[in-house]
């Protein structure tokens, strides 16, 4: 019984990010935001509406301002998910397909070709179909090749029987929104085990996100919305979740992560540039890819 409360406190208050509505100045914007956590606690604070320019260096960061690009023969395949309308009704949640909409069309905009990339939104991205497309791109990807798996929904922690020997684990919640499938991190790794590349972008927009490091490897990059212990926010203000607001949005979509004025921008770069923005959530990342992945 104890589980099953805690378990619908954290449906209730799940939330995610995506791109668009607060203007980028370079001094505070004297107003108040209104955002909701993922527990479902309303939070009205003028700092969410800090949007300035940061000014981060590299060495402050996970930049390195080297990009490494991806050689002209080599594919590249994304799998990315966005679910705001869930199975029911009292587990919706606003953004998360605006977050997914936001990133496909950042990844189109820097040259990625749409039949290499899989979107699940909503109702799509069951259990089956989330595994379905993850197998799909194992037998297409190579060595050489880079590989982005991008996910904005709901978020879980629980003990979990999923091959690794964490005492507490993290997982993403598909359409069906039932215990029975959750897709937890030990399982998520699995599913990636025989993956060839060594070019591969993890990117999780969820309440307790921290957490997704089951993922980490040498030549992933793993960037997570929010420290494991914390929820993640969505407000109106960004018509999106905070971070994927300024990591999408803003810092691919609208060129604002240029943080070395190179004319390129990088993941690492538009992770850089969201956290120093994201406000009440703390940005990690897992950044086993040497020195910058360029899109």
């Amino acid at each position: 019984m104890i589980w099953k409360i805690k378990l619908a406190v954290i449906l209730i208050s799940i939330v995610i990010f995506s791109p668009t509505a607060v203007l980028v100045s370079q001094s505070p914007l004297q107003v108040q935001v209104q955002a909701q956590t993922k527990g479902g606690e309303d939070i009205q604070d003028s700092a969410l509406a800090q949007d300035g320019t940061p000014a981060k260096k590299h060495s402050q960061g996970i930049a390195t301002g080297i990009p490494i690009e991806l050689d002209q023969k080599a594919d590249r395949w994304a799998i990315i998910i966005g679910i705001s309308d869930y199975a029911g009704t009292i587990n919706d949640l606003e953004y998360c397909d605006d977050d997914a909409i936001d990133f496909k069309n950042a990844l189109l905009g820097m040259g990625w070709s749409e039949k290499n990339v899989i979107l699940l939104l909503d109702g799509q991205a069951t259990k089956d179909e989330i595994l379905s497309a993850i197998r799909e791109i194992e037998k297409k990807e190579g060595l050489g090749d880079e590989v982005v798996f991008f996910y904005s929904g709901h978020g879980s922690t629980g003990v979990a029987n999923d091959g690794d020997d964490e005492r507490k684990d993290e997982c993403i919640i598909p359409y069906e929104c039932q215990q029975d499938y959750f897709i937890w991190d030990g399982e998520l790794r699995s599913a990636f085990l025989q993956f060839e590349s060594q070019r591969m972008l993890f990117v999780f927009d969820s309440c307790y996100s921290g957490g997704m490091i089951d993922l980490a490897a040498p030549g992933r990059l793993v960037l997570m919305a929010c420290g494991e212990k914390q929820p993640s926010l969505e407000s109106s203000a960004w018509e999106n979740g905070q971070f994927s607001y300024y990591f999408a949005d803003q810092g691919l979509l609208n060129g604002k992560a240029d943080l070395n004025g190179d004319d390129k921008i990088t993941f690492e770069e538009a992770f850089d540039y969201a956290k120093a923005n994201c406000r009440s959530q703390t940005p990690t990342a897992s950044d086993g890819f040497a020195y910058d992945m360029l899109p």
